[in-house]
C-alpha cells in the first residue's frame, strides 16, 4: 500500500477546521475548569473540615470514574433527570470542565501547601483578611509552583477533547474519523490528524516552558 499525499491534502482543510474546533472547546472548558478547580482547591485547602469534606468527595467522584462515562452521563442521562436539553456541544465541554476541575483543584491545593506557613501568618499578622492574604500573597508564589502540573493537565485536557467523538462533537477526531469514512484512507487521514496534535500540543509545551523560564523554574 502506497502512502497517498494527495488524500492527506485534500482532507486538510477539513481537519484544520476541527483543530481550531478542539481548541476552542479546550480552551472554554480549561478555562472554567482553572476557575472551578481553584474554588474547590482553596476549599479543600482552607475550609473547615467538613466543607472540605464535601470537596473532597467531588475530586473523589470525578476522579474515580472514567471520563467517557461522565461524558456519556451529562449528555444522555442528566437531561433525563432534570428534564433539560442539551446539544452535544455543551455535554461536552461540561464534562471536560468538570473532570478538568477534579484535577486542576489538586494541583491548586498542592501549590498552596508548598508555600511555607509563615507568609500566611505574616499576612494575616498585617490584619489582612484572609482572602487577601491568598490573592496577593500566597497566590503569586504558589502560582509559581503549580506551572508545570498545569501545563501538563492542560495538554492532557486538550487531548481528552478527543473523546467527545463518543457524542459526536465535530472536533478533530470526528472530523478525521467523517473523512475516513468517506475516502477510506485511514493511514493518510489518521497521520495527518495525529500530526496536527502533536503541532498544537508542542505549541502548547513550548508556551508553558517559555512560562516557566519567565517566572524562573527550574
Amino acid at each position: 500500500m502506497t502512502f497517498e499525499w494527495s488524500a492527506t491534502i485534500d482532507a486538510l482543510p477539513a481537519l484544520l477546521n476541527g483543530a481550531a474546533a478542539t481548541v476552542m472547546i479546550a480552551a472554554a472548558s480549561l478555562s472554567m475548569g482553572i476557575i472551578l478547580g481553584t474554588i474547590v482547591g482553596v476549599i479543600r485547602t482552607y475550609a473547615p473540615s467538613y466543607i472540605s469534606f464535601i470537596a473532597q468527595i467531588y475530586i473523589g467522584l470525578i476522579r474515580g470514574t472514567p471520563m467517557v462515562v461522565q461524558i456519556m452521563f451529562i449528555y444522555f442521562a442528566l437531561p433525563s433527570l432534570l428534564g433539560i436539553k442539551l446539544t452535544a456541544l455543551t455535554a461536552g465541554m461540561i464534562a471536560l470542565t468538570v473532570n478538568s476541575s477534579a484535577y486542576l483543584a489538586e494541583i491548586v491545593r498542592g501549590g498552596f501547601l508548598a508555600v511555607p506557613v509563615g507568609l500566611r501568618e505574616a499576612g494575616l499578622a498585617m490584619g489582612l483578611p484572609l482572602h487577601r492574604v491568598l490573592l496577593y500573597i500566597i497566590g503569586p508564589v504558589a502560582f509559581r509552583r503549580m506551572v508545570p502540573a498545569l501545563g501538563n493537565q492542560f495538554i492532557i485536557g486538550l487531548k481528552d477533547t478527543s473523546l467527545l467523538i463518543v457524542i459526536g462533537v465535530a472536533e478533530l477526531t470526528r472530523t478525521g474519523q467523517e473523512i475516513m469514512t468517506e475516502n477510506y484512507r485511514a493511514v493518510e487521514v489518521w497521520t495527518a490528524v495525529g500530526g496536527i496534535y502533536l503541532v498544537i500540543i508542542s505549541i502548547m509545551a513550548i508556551s508553558f516552558r517559555i512560562l516557566e523560564k519567565r517566572i524562573h523554574i527550574a
